[in-house]
């Protein structure tokens, strides 16, 4: 009898510190409550870390609660939300650590997450433990917003909405579905306020057949080289149906360089533009290589114009220097974006992957879905992204693509369009002009306006 009791003893407590072992975290913040960031052991040994913002235009209306952003970067390899989506991109300061004036931090608070495990300043003990699925990395991101909002009341009145970009878009998707069983199950005390898709890795095959023919179209490449891109896209969109995905991102890589090379360096993320040459960059150190490396080194060794016009030191340094000091949590041997090699190869066989079926369970569940695409962003093209969602099976498709589309302005300013909307039941598609894979930095006053649109974000003056 004392063996038996001891045996349940031993069980309950193996399960207690399971338990205990899943939601291990550690919080820190700033004094004021403002800002809280920390780390979430979502699985033994690995840790995915986090940055919430509040919003100083916070407005509390019972009718109309104060939305929250998650916003989840590219990549997959160094796709860090902490550090590009935050200093570079939407966040309170830019990486001259100077107040941005169009954070989205006006219409919502701001939860930015360094995922998958890996990236940024997120990490795991061993590299075995690297996600290696779009859905492995949902589930990871679905334990982390467990041990956020569960036990925080005021998160739960606040409607969660995921953002995301280029890659990301697959990440959100996926953990849009992961999140909305979790809360059907009673597992998950959250609001989801809907899923908006920027700039979208969504349908890889998709995007790859546009690349020549934009190209072409624009005398960036000739029939030479339109010939030569589309056997490879065709190629690749026969290994994508074929369930090939490993083949399919080798020939990918082929398709970039022929790309990069017929163009003379096009660059992918704005197609009026060498590489490089991007308004916001004035110096590069590399150019030519594989997307996932060429958004990070877009992004951490560019130098980027703040809102004040002043250029913009190497992220990779702030986020290693003033940032890590001020978070005081992260391990001494973590440094931002140390381990983000490993994060593409334990993904490659889930890249090439298409998410489109899981866009279709959220329109078919109700849940508010968003899609916005700058206009000459070549990488997630325009006309890539209304191929694929011509290809949904959501019952309200053939309605949607038969409606008009509304102009968008800046402000009061009616004299110069600056993108067009089309709604339709749950459905939303923004196309933004002038912008390329980057819209937050390329058109910020008309991203901050779809901003305000998506959340429902109530007005600060009004109240």
């Amino acid at each position: 009898m004392e063996s038996l009791l001891l045996l349940v003893f031993l069980s309950l407590l193996v399960v207690s510190n399971s338990l205990v072992h899943a939601n291990l975290s550690t919080t820190a913040g700033t004094d004021d409550g403002s800002e809280q960031w920390g780390y979430v052991e979502v699985r033994p040994k690995a840790h995915l870390f986090w940055w919430l913002y509040r919003s100083p235009n916070r407005v509390d209306d019972p009718s109309n609660p104060w939305p929250t952003i998650l916003w989840l970067q590219g990549g997959p390899v160094r796709g860090s939300g902490v550090g590009f989506g935050n200093f570079l991109e939407l966040g309170p300061l830019d990486a001259n650590l100077k107040p941005r004036n169009s954070t989205w931090l006006i219409k919502a608070d701001l939860l930015f997450v360094d995922s998958p495990v890996g990236t940024g300043f997120s990490y795991v003990d061993d590299e075995s433990l690297a996600v290696r699925t779009d859905e492995e990395s949902a589930t990871d991101l679905t334990t982390l917003l467990k041990v956020l909002y569960n036990g925080n009341e005021t998160l739960q009145k606040s409607p969660l909405y995921i953002f995301a970009e280029s890659y990301g878009g697959k990440f959100a998707v996926t953990l849009g579905v992961s999140a909305l069983k979790a809360i059907e199950a009673g597992e998950l005390k959250l609001q989801l306020g809907g899923v908006a898709l920027g700039d979208s890795w969504i349908s890889p095959a998709d995007f790859v057949l546009t690349w020549g023919p934009i190209l072409k179209d624009m005398s960036r490449i000739d029939d030479n080289g339109l010939t030569s891109s589309n056997s490879l896209a065709q190629k690749i969109e026969q290994e994508v149906a074929q369930g090939k995905y490993e083949d399919a991102e080798g020939t990918w890589r082929e398709l970039e360089s022929v790309i990069y090379d017929r163009s003379n360096g096009v660059d992918f993320y704005n197609f009026m533009l060498d590489d490089g040459q991007d308004p916001v960059a004035l110096t590069t150190k590399e150019s030519k290589g594989l997307m996932v490396d060429r958004y990070s080194r877009y992004f951490s060794t560019n130098s980027f114009s703040s809102d004040n016009g002043a250029s913009s030191p190497d992220l990779g340094s702030v986020m290693n220097g003033p940032i890590k000091q001020k978070l005081k949590i992260i391990p001494h041997n973590v440094t931002w974006g140390g381990q983000g090699g490993i994060v593409f190869s334990a993904m490659v066989g889930d890249f090439m992957k298409p998410r489109v079926e899981e866009v279709d369970e959220l329109l078919a569940k109700g849940i508010n879905v968003t899609i916005y695409n700058g206009q000459v962003d070549l990488i997630c093209s325009t006309k890539g992204t209304e191929a694929w969602v011509e290809k949904l099976k959501w019952d309200g498709l053939k309605t949607f693509l038969n409606l008009s589309r509304t102009p968008l302005y800046c402000g009061e300013d009616e004299t110069s369009t600056k993108g067009f909307v089309r709604t339709y039941k749950n459905f939303f598609f923004y196309w933004i002009l002038g912008a390329g894979h980057f819209v937050p930095v390329d058109q910020p006053c008309v991203s901050l306006q779809m901003v305000g649109s998506i959340t429902r974000s109530p007005n600060k003056n009004s109240s």
